[in-house]
């Protein structure tokens, strides 16, 4: 998926210049950037217009957008 400083969160794998890096934590900056903290302890700016490729775990356990009673809704 597609990802900017608006919509990167904590664990998500970024591949920047072919590498893969984790995000273990992020500040916020002036003018909409980010400062993110991977786990090998590197630091990348992402700024508000910059767009990168990045990976997200989904768990299923977790109320999204389908909600916590979408199996049974669908049946109806």
């Amino acid at each position: 998926m597609e990802i900017d400083a608006g919509t990167v969160r904590r664990g998500d794998q970024l591949m920047i210049g072919g590498q893969a890096f984790v995000v273990e934590d992020m500040t916020s900056m002036a003018h909409g950037a980010k400062r993110l903290i991977f786990t090998t302890g590197e630091t990348f700016t992402l700024r508000r217009t910059t767009v990168l490729w990045a990976a997200r775990c989904v768990d299923p356990r977790r109320r999204g957008g389908r909600g916590p009673n979408w199996s049974r809704s669908r049946i109806s």
